[in-house]
């Protein structure tokens, strides 16, 4: 016997208040946020699939102040001490949250995929030293890194004058285009000269984990067409269905992938598959440490093929998207009318120092770090899972299993004690002792505890060698073309890219200024 229309709104009624008083019984209750998060998701959800949870969150923050409740089962915060408590208790924080399940490589787990703590301990072990900066700094391994940034100064000074395209254009728009991207402000259609930054990133991270194995997409084609199908990936959305809905796309994935683009990166599987079967690679390679482990016979910790290359194809993805777009972001910055001042005293550092050290530049350490305030790598939340019996975070009591985070983008910028007029670039705040250890603890970019990124000392030798390579011998101009809007942040599934996706700019010689 069917219901009738009354006993259904009835029943209907019933579910919408329990539910109604679940969310409002809920310990969360009590923490700020928007009224409608407090029962529905769906702003969030909104702002997610918008590439815009980012900024929305923030905004949050700046409305309600260090804790936020952003969703029913979900907070968000700023402060130092939830930092600490989220990631740094127990030496490397809460467990991760299946958001990670999304960085599997060949349906195996990595470093950065684990979820327990005790799983990346493991894994960790095994890699860490590969990382460690007496590794990074050792003359075979800092050459490949130098090598590259003389390649990418050098193909910028071939530009002379003209505007030169230091991000990754669009496949699609490369192709339309006969392998430029153009710009054009009137009918006729210009070229960019292409420099890309995340051909420099990969190019320098495949030397860490192959030499001499290494890819060279500045200079081949074949390895440039790897790295650009790696860094215009636009599988967002299909992989925000995939995590958020996960039974639904189980059985809708085809027909999804028709509107919504998968995560595809054949060219760069492939790349990985194939130098991981090489044999003797450099002893300061994490491929060298992956293999001897392996052969070393041991059970413990084993990894077999298809970990190496999963392990391997991990780093070499994250290596070439967040410093290629931290690099992008803060030449864009330096290349601002407000930052001319701060180019000439790089450049003024850089020329008085010719034979430092480029972790003995202590300007080019204050610039690199507040572009990493500014426009850190990973902007945006690291879910963490609150463990049995619950945890109370910055004077608010989570239940277990509640979802908490901290995005880099929000504790650079939401604790003005720390960070005075924070959104001003000013490389100067970080020359001056005072304040000096509130703000390093405040200091996000690479994440916090055990469980932070791995390839910090890395990715810093990357970015402070090429920008001396650069600043010592240019001075650099925005293209007028490429605006703030063009420039913003747009959130990608956990790094962020230009929401233009190009970053024109003009290579002036010091030489030819000086001359003038």
């Amino acid at each position: 016997m069917l219901l009738n229309p009354l006993s259904v709104a009835a029943i209907l009624g019933a579910l919408l208040v329990f539910y109604l008083a679940r969310c409002y019984s809920s310990p969360l209750w009590r923490i700020p946020g928007p009224a409608l998060s407090k029962i529905t998701s769906i702003a969030l959800r909104w702002h997610e699939f918008g590439a815009n949870r980012t900024l929305y969150i923030h905004s949050l923050h700046l409305k309600y102040g260090p804790v936020v409740r952003i969703a029913p089962n979900e907070v968000s915060y700023t402060s130092y001490e939830a930092v600490k408590e989220i990631y740094g208790s127990l030496g490397s924080g809460y467990d991760k949250h299946r958001f990670y399940n999304l960085f599997k490589v060949f349906g195996r787990r990595t470093m950065f995929s684990t979820l327990v703590k005790g799983d990346h301990a493991k894994r960790k072990r095994i890699i860490a030293d590969r990382y460690a900066n007496s590794n990074v700094v050792k003359p075979i391994a800092l050459s490949g890194i130098e090598k590259r940034a003389e390649e990418f100064v050098r193909q910028c000074a071939d530009a002379a004058s003209r505007s030169v395209n230091v991000y990754v254009s669009s496949n699609l728009q490369a192709r339309r285009n006969g392998g430029e991207s153009c710009i054009s402000n009137t009918d006729t259609v210009v070229p960019d000269h292409q420099v890309k930054l995340h051909s420099y990133a990969c190019d320098c991270v495949t030397h860490h984990l192959f030499h001499p194995y290494g890819t060279n997409s500045l200079q081949k084609q074949e390895d440039t067409d790897m790295m650009e199908q790696v860094t215009t990936d636009d599988s967002l959305r299909n992989r925000l269905i995939q995590h958020h809905y996960p039974v639904f796309y189980q059985y809708f994935s085809k027909i999804l992938d028709l509107f919504f683009d998968p995560r595809t990166t054949p060219l760069a599987k492939d790349f990985v598959v194939n130098a991981t079967s090489k044999i003797d690679p450099a002893p300061f390679t994490l491929l060298s440490r992956l293999q001897d482990k392996r052969e070393s016979g041991s059970s413990v910790n084993q990894m077999d093929a298809i970990d190496i290359a999963a392990e391997c194809t991990d780093h070499m993805v994250a290596g070439i998207d967040t410093t290629g777009d931290s690099l992008c972001f803060l030449l864009w910055e330096l290349s601002q009318p407000a930052s001319l001042e701060i180019q000439r005293k790089l450049r003024e550092e850089i020329r008085e120092n010719p034979d430092a050290s480029f972790d003995k530049l202590s300007y080019l350490d204050a610039v690199v770090q507040e572009g990493l305030r500014c426009y850190p790598a990973i902007p945006m939340s690291l879910p963490r899972v609150v463990p049995p019996g619950g945890k109370t975070v910055d004077g608010y009591f989570v239940s277990e299993g509640t979802i908490v985070s901290s995005q880099a983008y929000s504790v650079h910028r939401n604790n003005d004690a720390v960070f005075p007029n924070p959104d001003t670039f000013s490389p100067e705040r970080w020359l001056s002792p005072t304040g000096e250890a509130e703000r390093k603890r405040h200091m996000f970019a690479f994440a916090h505890g055990g469980r932070g990124c791995v390839g910090k000392h890395l990715a810093l030798a990357e970015m402070k060698i090429l920008l001396r390579g650069i600043y010592g011998r240019y001075s650099t101009v925005p293209d007028p073309s490429i605006t703030p809007e063009s420039m913003r942040s747009h959130d990608q599934i956990i790094s962020a890219r230009p929401y233009g996706q190009r970053c024109l700019l003009r290579f002036v010689s010091i030489a030819n200024e000086e001359a003038v």
